[in-house]
């Protein structure tokens, strides 16, 4: 106890690093597996990139899973929450090549083998990084069986998934149109495109008919890809041109004759309503030119510069061929029109430069087979997606899925394991036998070894006694834009090659934006680093006030950032995260005094003597209660609130001002003991450093609270009777504040007063309101003040009118103030001109009045 009387606050700073290394220390985070055990609970982090440090994204995360882990560790199962990283393969060799750069050489000058040797050791470098960074948010990670996906072990699992699906015939390889990233020099799958609008030039080109009897014009933003151009399309219905189906024309500038073709997919209501085919450079026109059996040519390359398929242009960037190609047009007076058009271009997510649509010979897998099951386990309630709204996305993305290009031009990944010799190819996950063999350059998209990930790290294929015991894994919580480039592909991938889901709930959590509604990037100044609010440092520039943040500690931010996720787009706050911070603050010092003043000797043990005794255990098991039911339900938001309203409002605010006064006998050391105990086992999944802490000073507990197994429900301490009568204790303390306060009453200062309909209570009332009971009957009151079935009848101390004159000029201003905002709000000027964020907390603003007023 002594260590305890020289604490005045929570130091998280001195406290928290403390207490990771006693956690770590006890081996509690790596439970030993067991596979009869009934009572298994498992959850597979998303591997962070090898890359990465700790983002918002991670944190809020970070927090819903180990507030699981701990909740479900408490109930007595063996929980193990599988820790790993991802290799990320562009953005892993895009750091290392910027190393290169900076020394002066370049991966092609080194060569592969010298360039993975660099990257293994870049990795070894800053590979450890994020792992450091969720001990320091307190994450109970199984940190002793750390996951690579890179690893020797997990590396032979995806050869052999390669393998398996190429025998099975849905990996194959072929010619297609991909998204090709020139910023990373590779095809990209379609979820790492993301649409931007931007504004081009349309330019309209006039196209000869071969026998000079006219002209087609057609529109495009993309001259330069007319090189590569081998029909003309227009639609079979379209009056204006059906009589020209089956003739020609000259592609200017090259003298190529095109055939003029009918195709349903051409919009008569776009440009011209001709369209110019080049399947080399455009999906839809790759499509157009497989059902017409048209040839496919390239003008563009893999590079981003221009084929030699017309030589004039060979070698040309994109920008310089199609100024070169506007001017020959020019020179020939074929440009009819130019105007500008808004419209979508797909930009890679990756690099950030923009998809050049080509045609290369990739290896892709066919989804179809794998879809049909993983809708199936969703619809089925096999796996259940939270919200329900997420479940509606994902399915109708599986019912539209096409083939996954699995290829990438990249060296640092999983090199795909096919050979090739004299036109052999060999698929296997050992090499061939005898020489000659060439091993296919390119690796596979991160994501096909992501798909992986809860049963490969748990040592499958081998059936390992993890595996046993911990797959199937319970939850998985993520982010909404992996929904289809990860978790589907898990659920495709664990049905297929473990014949069972890979979890049976999906949660998929908030968005945490920059306060001012934007998404948060270090590049815009909107990027937060949780670190910077766990131990105190500058904020950022999208905080206007500048300056620095508070040390908000670890429990802090954890219980702030479950507070703001209560939908799936929230700003971030940094009153909500001071919330947190005051929570664990007010329970420290509230335990504190409590552990401090009780009778040595003292065994934790309910023992209600009065009415307020009753109210605080059935409250508290309401709390515990209500608690569970959040978690369960991953209801995140609505947990961390309700505990915060139990531990500072009803405990903190209230039982220990109702038992001021009262001697800390045995009976009622005891009692509080008891309630400190549950208090603390009820509040450590969300906040566990401070409810560590304060563990080791309750008598009668051993060991660590992360170990602890709480108690189940007792019922019988539920009191309905202690509950009203206390609310009606409280309902009427706080009216009588609100009185004294509007009438300037000293805080001190008792006044008399009647009270009626609160027989038994009155004690109560008279202390916390500051009132002297009087049983005059016929005293005159200054004022009466109605309270639900009771009423207190001051008879000094406050002006009535006077009281009434302040709350009137109050009401006035709050009245005022939302005639303004509503005024605001109703004009189309404002709404449709300001910014969203600014019209968002103008909403919010009107929202607060309104409760004020109402309030009052």
């Amino acid at each position: 106890m002594s260590s305890l009387k020289d604490r005045k606050r929570f130091e998280p700073s001195e406290v928290e690093p403390r207490i990771v290394q006693r956690w770590l220390d006890s081996g509690l985070f790596h439970p030993e597996p067991d596979s009869t055990a009934a009572e298994n609970f498992s959850i597979a982090i998303p591997p962070p990139n090898v890359t990465g440090a700790l983002h918002m994204g991670h944190a809020l995360n970070g927090s819903i899973q180990d507030t699981l882990i701990r909740y479900h560790r408490q109930l007595g199962r063996r929980s193990k929450w599988i820790l790993g990283t991802d290799h990320a393969g562009i953005a892993t060799q895009t750091q290392v090549e910027k190393r290169l750069k900076d020394q002066g050489t370049s991966r092609e000058e080194i060569g592969r083998p010298a360039f993975i040797q660099r990257t293994w050791e870049w990795r070894e470098e800053f590979g450890g990084t994020i792992i450091e960074q969720f001990k320091r948010l307190g994450a109970s990670l199984d940190y002793e069986e750390e996951r690579f996906t890179l690893d020797e072990r997990y590396a032979r699992a995806v050869q052999e998934v390669f393998v398996s699906l190429h025998h099975k015939g849905w990996i194959y390889r072929d010619n297609y149109m991909v998204n090709w990233d020139p910023g990373s020099g590779s095809a990209i799958s379609d979820l790492e495109v993301e649409e931007r609008e931007v504004t081009d030039r349309l330019f309209h080109i006039a196209y000869p008919l071969t026998d000079g009897t006219g002209e087609i014009v057609v529109a495009t933003v993309r001259p330069e890809t007319m090189l590569a151009d081998v029909a003309v399309a227009v639609h079979p219905d379209d009056d204006r041109y059906r009589h020209l189906i089956g003739r020609t024309v000259t592609l200017p500038l090259v003298g190529r004759e095109l055939p003029i073709i009918a195709d349903e997919y051409v919009k008569t209501d776009f440009g011209t309503g001709c369209l110019k085919i080049t399947p080399g450079h455009d999906p839809n026109d790759f499509e157009i030119g497989r059902r017409h059996g048209l040839p496919e040519l390239s003008a563009i390359g893999e590079d981003g510069r221009m084929t030699d398929l017309v030589p004039e242009y060979a070698g040309m960037t994109i920008a310089e061929a199609q100024q070169a190609v506007v001017a020959a047009l020019d020179a020939e007076g074929l440009i009819r029109a130019r105007d500008p058009y808004t419209h979508t271009v797909p930009f890679s997510h990756r690099s950030g430069e923009r998809i050049e649509p080509l045609i290369s010979l990739q290896w892709f897998m066919r989804m179809d087979e794998l879809a049909r099951p993983a809708i199936g386990v969703v619809r089925e309630g096999r796996v259940t997606i939270h919200p329900e709204s997420e479940s509606r996305r994902y399915v109708d993305w599986l019912e539209n899925i096409r083939p996954w290009c699995i290829s990438r031009q990249l060296w640092w990944g999983h090199q795909i394991p096919v050979w090739y010799r004299d036109g052999e190819t060999y698929v296997g996950a050992e090499p061939p036998e005898g020489d000659g063999w060439e091993r296919d350059p390119d690796v596979l998209d991160t994501w096909f070894s992501s798909a992986l990930w809860p049963f490969a790290t748990l040592g499958w294929p081998e059936q390992t006694s993890e595996l046993e015991a911990f797959y199937p894994t319970d939850v998985l919580s993520t982010a909404r834009d992996i929904l289809f480039l990860w978790v589907a592909r898990m659920v495709m991938m664990g049905l297929e090659l473990t014949g069972e889901v890979p979890f049976e709930h999906v949660y998929v959590h908030s968005v945490i934006q920059s306060p001012d509604g934007r998404r948060m990037s270090k590049s815009l100044g909107t990027g937060i680093d949780p670190l910077t609010l766990i131990e105190g440092g500058p904020r950022p520039p999208v905080f206007t006030q500048g300056g620095t943040f508070p040390t908000y500690g670890a429990d802090g931010v954890r219980w702030g950032l479950l507070a703001m996720s209560s939908a799936q787009d929230v700003r971030f706050s940094e009153e909500k995260v001071a919330q947190g911070q005051a929570l664990a603050n007010k329970l420290f010092n509230a335990m504190r005094f409590v552990l401090l003043n009780v009778e040595e000797g003292a065994v934790p043990a309910p023992a209600a003597q009065t009415v307020e005794d009753r109210w605080i255990l059935s409250r508290l098991e309401s709390a515990k209660a209500d608690f569970a039911a959040r978690i369960e339900s991953f209801d995140f938001a609505k947990a961390a609130l309700g505990l915060y309203d139990f531990v500072y409002g009803e405990l903190c605010d209230w039982y220990l001002e109702l038992i001021k006064g009262r001697e800390f006998d045995a009976r009622l050391s005891g009692h509080l003991l008891h309630i400190v105990r549950e208090t603390l086992v009820l509040a450590h999944p969300v906040i566990p450093f401070v409810t560590e802490e304060l563990w080791e000073h309750v008598p009668g507990t051993q060991g660590l609270l992360a170990g602890h197994v709480r108690a189940p429900a007792d019922p019988s301490l539920r009191d309905r009777t202690a509950e009203r009568d206390i609310e009606r204790v409280i309902a009427t303390v706080q009216a009588v504040r609100s009185w004294r306060d509007a009438g300037g009453v000293k805080p001190g200062a008792f006044l008399k007063a009647r009270i009626d309909g609160l027989d038994g209570l009155v004690p109560l009332v008279s202390r916390l309101a500051r009132l002297t009971p009087v049983d005059d009957a016929d005293a005159e009151p200054v004022a009466v003040i109605p309270v639900a079935g009771s009423e207190v009848f001051l008879l000094e101390g406050v002006d009535p009118a006077e009281a009434a004159a302040k709350i009137e000029a109050a009401r006035r201003t709050l009245q005022a103030e939302i005639k303004r905002a509503e005024s605001k709000l109703s004009n189309p000027g404002f709404v449709d001109k300001a910014p969203e964020p600014v019209v968002a907390a103008e909403r919010e603003k009107l929202e607060r009045l309104r409760v004020e007023l109402e309030a009052l």
